[in-house]
C-alpha cells in the first residue's frame, strides 16, 4: 500500500509533540531496537496478501508461544552486549586455566568485572535465542519468522557456545569459562553478536505488536479477492479513544462513496480515522480494533484531514487544500484501489465559493469507481443535488440539546444532519456572556 506521511500524520500512527498515538498505545516491545523495528513496520504497508496474511501467521503463533516466552533477552542485555565491544580493557585471555583466570582478577579488577559481568549478559543472549529455536522447532513456521530463525540458527551453531547449553544460568559457570566466553566473542564474534542484536529487534517488534493484539483483544482482518475494492466492518472503533462507540462500515462497488454530515464534535473526524487507521494496521499484517473486518488489498491511502498553511511559502490554507486535492486525483486515476479520506473540504474559504467547490470536487470524485471515497462536511445543503447519483452513501452523527446542554451519542445513522450548533458552543463555554458584559 502506498502511503505518505501526511496520511500517517493525520491517523495519529506516529507521536506529534505530546500527543498519543497509534503506534505509541501498540508499542509493547521488550527492548528499545525492538521498538524502532516496530517503528519501521508501522511505516512501510506490506504490498501483497501473501506478505500481510505470513505477519498475521507470525503473530499468532507468538501469541500461542507467548507463555513459554524466554526472558532472558532483555533491553539491558542488548545494551551490554552492545558496549562489551567498545569499552576499554586488558586483553582477555583465550584459554585460561583457573590460576590465569584468578591471576587476570587480581591484575586486572576493574577489567575483570565488566568482562565476567558483560559474559553473563552475553551468556543470556545467546541461550536466549537457544531457547526461541527451541520454542518454535516443533511449528510449522510462517515465513518471515522462518527466515530470521534459519540466520539466527546459522550464526549461533557454534563449539564455543555449547557451554551456553549445558548450563542454565551464567552463575554456574566458573571464572575461567567466563573470561573464555568472553573472549570469543570480543575478539572473534563481534559481527556476528552484532547482526544477533537487529535479528533480535524484528522478533521483539512481532512480539510487541502479538501482545498488543492480545491485550487490545484485536482482530485479524479477513482479506478477500475482488477486482473492486471493499470495506466491510462490524464494531469498528478508534484506538485512542478512552471509551470509543463502535461502528458498522459498508464500501464496496455499489456503494463506494460515504457522504458524512454532522455538527462539530458529533464524531465524524474520529470515524474516519478509525476507518484509516484500522485499513492501515490491516495493511501491514496487525490485528485491528473491531468485533470482524474483511476488505481488499489496497493500493494507497490518503487523507485531507490537517491541512495547514506555509507562512514562509507564502501558501494559504485554502491554497493548500487544492493542492492535495490535486495531488490526490493525479493518484487516484491510475485505475488501481484507493482509499481517500477527507475531512471537512475546503475550510479555508467562505461558505458559498466552499459549496460549490466540494460539488464540483465531490460530483468528480464519484465518478471513480475504482477507489473509496469517505468525506465528511458541514455543509449538508449540497446533499440533495448528489442524491441522484446510485453510489453515494449518506450517513451523518446525530447531536440532541436537552436543557442548553449538547449531547453527543456518536450513532452513525442513515440521512443528512442539519444541525448547527456553533452558537450554541459559544453560548455554552460563556464567551457570549463574556463579550455582553464588555
Amino acid at each position: 500500500m502506498d502511503i505518505d506521511k501526511t496520511t500517517l500524520a493525520d491517523l495519529s500512527m506516529f507521536n506529534s509533540g505530546e500527543d498519543v498515538s497509534v503506534f505509541g498505545r501498540l508499542d509493547l516491545c521488550s527492548t528499545a531496537h525492538g521498538s524502532e523495528q516496530m517503528k519501521i513496520n508501522f511505516s512501510t504497508a506490506l504490498k501483497t496478501q501473501e506478505e500481510i496474511v505470513a505477519v498475521q501467521q507470525t503473530l499468532q503463533l507468538i501469541i500461542k508461544k507467548q507463555q513459554q516466552w524466554p526472558a532472558h533477552i532483555s533491553n539491558g542485555t542488548v545494551m551490554v552486549v552492545e558496549k562489551f565491544f567498545d569499552s576499554q580493557i586488558s586483553a582477555i585471555p583465550a584459554h585460561p586455566s583457573s590460576l590465569e583466570a584468578y591471576t587476570y582478577k587480581l591484575l586486572h579488577g576493574p577489567d575483570f568485572a565488566l568482562v565476567t559481568y558483560s559474559a553473563k549478559h552475553c551468556f543470556d543472549f545467546i541461550k536466549g535465542f537457544q531457547l526461541l529455536l527451541e520454542l518454535f522447532s516443533a511449528e510449522n513456521i510462517p515465513a518471515p519468522l522462518q527466515k530470521v530463525l534459519t540466520a539466527i540458527e546459522r550464526i549461533i551453531t557454534k563449539d564455543q557456545f555449547k557451554v551456553v547449553e549445558k548450563y542454565k544460568n551464567a552463575d554456574e559457570l566458573s571464572n575461567a569459562q567466563k573470561l573464555e566466553l568472553a573472549h570469543f566473542i570480543r575478539y572473534g564474534y563481534k559481527h556476528n553478536m552484532l547482526d544477533l542484536v537487529v535479528r533480535y529487534a524484528q522478533i521483539d517488534a512481532w512480539y510487541g505488536m502479538a501482545r498488543a493484539v492480545q491485550k487490545f483483544e484485536l482482530v485479524f482482518p479477513q482479506f478477500v479477492q475482488n477486482d473492486q475494492p471493499v470495506i466491510e466492518a462490524k464494531g469498528l472503533y478508534h484506538l485512542l479513544v478512552q471509551e470509543p462507540v463502535a461502528y458498522d462500515v459498508v464500501l464496496n462497488q455499489k456503494t463506494n462513496f460515504l457522504f458524512l454530515t454532522g455538527a462539530n464534535m458529533a464524531g465524524k473526524s474520529t470515524f474516519i480515522k478509525s476507518v484509516g487507521a484500522s485499513v492501515f494496521l490491516a495493511h501491514i499484517g496487525m490485528g485491528v480494533p473491531a468485533q470482524q473486518m474483511k476488505l481488499t488489498l489496497f493500493d494507497g491511502m490518503l487523507s485531507n484531514i490537517n491541512v495547514v498553511d506555509n507562512i514562509s511559502k507564502g501558501e494559504s490554507y485554502f491554497y493548500n487544500e487544492v493542492q492535495r486535492i490535486k495531488a490526490t486525483i493525479t493518484k487516484i486515476s491510475d485505475g488501481k484501489k484507493w482509499l481517500i479520506l477527507i475531512d471537512e473540504l475546503f475550510k479555508g474559504t467562505n461558505v458559498q465559493d466552499a459549496m460549490k467547490c466540494s460539488s464540483t470536487v465531490i460530483e468528480g470524485l464519484l465518478k471513480i469507481k475504482n477507489s473509496l471515497f469517505i468525506l465528511s462536511t458541514h455543509l449538508y445543503e449540497i446533499g440533495e443535488e448528489l442524491k441522484k447519483h446510485p453510489n453515494i452513501d449518506f450517513k451523518y452523527f446525530e447531536t440532541s440539546v436537552i436543557n442548553d446542554q449538547l449531547h453527543f451519542p456518536y450513532q452513525l445513522k442513515d440521512g443528512i444532519s442539519n444541525d448547527r450548533l456553533g452558537y450554541l458552543i459559544l453560548k455554552r463555554e460563556g464567551v457570549v456572556e463574556m463579550l455582553e458584559k464588555m
